[in-house]
């Protein structure tokens, strides 16, 4: 197809966030290590921190919370204020924290993410102007010392006066203001009278029951960790400046004339595009109330971030789709974009696409939330209900983007996941799901070999030696730590779902899902919850994909005839449990294929015996894993003499 003769050129900020993923120096603790590499048995082994939080019961062998879980949760009332071109954003807040854990807290761990602009790497180049100047702080109503000087990392401790007893809350109250950084990273200036906010806000950092406060740095390569919180946000702007957000538009009648607040309304009902604001619109300037300033307001629950976008000359497109056939569900879906990039007028129908196919297959799980909004930028990253794409020609490979960006509404949005210390529990779980959505929308070959390509290629011809299992926490991973998060472990789901069929897969993904969603799983969670719902024994299988420094390789010893057919003798140089094609070719010139699942591997992961059964003479034999491309092929066919 002509698209994958394009992609080696094409920008790859979408695809590889996978290869900038940080690639610490940091080794993993001597106590972990041994338990990586206990060789007495195939048990999931867990270092210090995460079986003491399975021994104080907050989390449970049976794949469910413990009696004793919980999770620490905030009311954020924040308004920001902006008037472009002036960089300049303006924000107050009121942060109502609840400390739901049994913890005495006598500190809050900051987070303040937008600080990343102020070293170079993911975030872009460095900009000491862009980092958060608190202006004043008052805990409980209570001056609060804050010294800007230091706070220029993305965490902040700060004491307090008076101990935060469990089962208690706080109040915060913030005034702040920052800069908005030029850099076209995944937040910033995206042209001088349009501009994408995220993180822009300070919060309180996760305190959880395995590692306490959440200060792992946020570098811009491994991504985020957030409590599921309540948000009303407000968003003052010039008049004639349209605003997305995450959340439901409060007061639509109140920030836009009649005439566009009603095509907005008829667009939460309609399967068709509306063009809410078409360039003529915008040129017009007579889309929003003609007062200097409007304030906008959006409410969200039970979530874990808040986005935006703002723009005077972005065009509006809007429209819905069915999520949920049992209530008749509705979800707005919107796209704010530049009237000359021709991908984002099919955005709309493009992500009414993916609602549809993710809410009725794979998860198969109904959209979670009320909205969904594709902004046009530069970062291809997702937020919840937002997705910040780049323009691209491709409509085929602009798809495919925003497919895997919506995607993460399920994890790590739903799911609640830990990005910074487990990337592979939702970029793994992304990829996947950008494969499945991707045959269904094109065919498979199209949809394999890109996956091939872009997920799998790169990582498969080594060098293996340096291999980190998946387990590793992202930011002790030493070596291809791209690979760890996307590429391996889609592999792992998918070995999975082979092995244990496509009903039984999808009942036991949907009892982790069950299990976890708003809350905080970490991977023993998901071991433990997929063992549960299919009911079978995955110790090995757990242990073989994310404990162990494997790879892809297998290697077809020998064939013999034996009695009913032939006897294959196959190595697991690579070592991974991966499902194969047996191609079989015929000396009459017909072929036969036998699919193994990984469950052939479940007694002995180094050598196998496969028994083909034919009554024909055979000419060759070659093993063929599909999308689990073999590190060498070369010894993967048998030739008879």
């Amino acid at each position: 197809m002509g698209y994958f003769s394009n992609l080696a050129v094409i920008k790859s900020a979408f695809y590889f966030k996978t290869i900038r993923m940080l690639k610490s120096s940091i080794a993993l603790s001597a106590i972990f290590l041994l338990a990586l590499l206990s060789a007495n048995a195939q048990t999931l082994t867990m270092p210090p921190e995460i079986k003491q939080a399975y021994d104080k019961g907050t989390r449970s062998l049976n794949g469910k919370p413990g009696k004793n879980y919980w999770e620490n949760h905030g009311r954020y009332n924040i308004s920001v204020t902006m008037a472009p071109p002036d960089r300049t954003i303006n924000g107050v807040e009121a942060i109502t924290y609840f400390n739901n854990s049994p913890d005495t807290l006598r500190s809050l761990n900051m987070k303040l993410i937008v600080n990343v602009h102020l070293a170079a790497g993911r975030g872009g180049a460095a900009d000491p102007t862009a980092g958060i100047h608190v202006d004043d702080l008052q805990i409980n109503g209570v001056k609060t010392d804050w010294d800007n000087n230091k706070a220029i990392t993305t965490n902040q401790m700060v004491d307090l006066k008076s101990p935060l007893m469990p089962h208690d809350s706080l109040k915060l109250n913030i005034t702040w203001h920052y800069l908005l950084s030029k850099a076209h990273g995944r937040d910033g200036v995206l042209d001088s009278t349009t501009f994408y906010l995220a993180y822009f806000y300070p919060r309180v950092s996760v305190y959880d029951d395995y590692k306490g406060w959440d200060t792992q740095p946020h570098t811009g390569s491994l991504e985020f960790y957030n409590d599921f919180n309540d948000y009303t946000l407000n968003v003052t702007v010039p008049k004639n400046y349209l605003v997305w957000a995450t959340g439901t538009l409060r007061n639509p009648t109140q920030v836009l004339q009649p005439g566009f607040a009603k095509k907005l309304q008829e667009s939460m009902t309609s399967d068709s595009t509306i063009h809410i604001a078409t360039a003529q619109d915008l040129a017009n300037k007579n889309i929003t109330t003609q007062n200097a300033t409007n304030t906008w307001t959006w409410t969200a629950t039970n979530i874990t971030d808040v986005a935006l976008a703002v723009s005077d000359h972005y065009d509006w497109d809007a429209a819905s789709v069915v999520v949920d056939d049992k209530t008749h569900r509705r979800v707005a879906v919107q796209a704010a974009f530049a009237d000359a990039s021709d991908d984002f007028h099919h955005y709309v129908q493009f992500a009414r696409n993916s609602l549809d196919w993710f809410s009725h297959n794979l998860p198969g799980v109904p959209y979670p939330f009320p909205k969904t909004t594709s902004v046009q930028g530069f970062a291809d990253m997702e937020y919840p209900m937002m997705v910040n794409d780049s323009h691209e020609k491709d409509l085929v490979f602009a798809q495919l983007v925003q497919d895997h960006e919506i995607a993460h509404t399920y994890f790590p949005f739903y799911m609640g996941t830990n990005e910074s210390r487990y990337a592979f529990m939702d970029e793994g779980w992304a990829t996947t799901f950008e494969l499945l959505i991707g045959t269904a929308e094109r065919d498979k070959q199209s949809a394999d070999e890109f996956y091939k390509k872009f997920r799998v290629d790169r990582w498969i011809h080594g060098p293996h030696e340096k291999e980190n299992p998946i387990i590793t926490p992202s930011p002790e991973v030493t070596f291809g730590g791209g690979n760890n998060a996307y590429g391996k472990p889609s592999l792992s789901y998918l070995a999975l779902k082979d092995m244990l069929g496509d009903e039984l897969f999808k009942k036991a993904l949907h009892t982790y899902m069950s299990n976890w969603n708003g809350k905080h799983p970490i991977p023993w969670d998901y071991f433990y919850s997929m063992k549960k719902g299919s009911g079978k024994d995955l110790d090995w299988f757990f242990y073989n994909w994310f404990f162990t420094p494997s790879y892809i390789d297998l290697s077809l010893e020998k064939a013999e005839k034996a009695s009913g057919g032939y006897a294959l003798s196959i190595k697991n140089i690579g070592g991974f449990a991966v499902p194969f094609d047996v191609n079989v070719t015929y000396a009459d010139g017909t072929t036969e294929s036998f699919h193994q699942t990984p469950i052939v591997w479940e007694h002995d992961q180094k050598n196998i015996a496969v028994n083909i059964k034919t009554s024909k003479d055979v000419k060759s034999i070659t093993l063929d894993g599909g999308v689990f491309m073999d590190a060498d092929i070369k010894n993967n066919t048998w030739t008879a003499n």
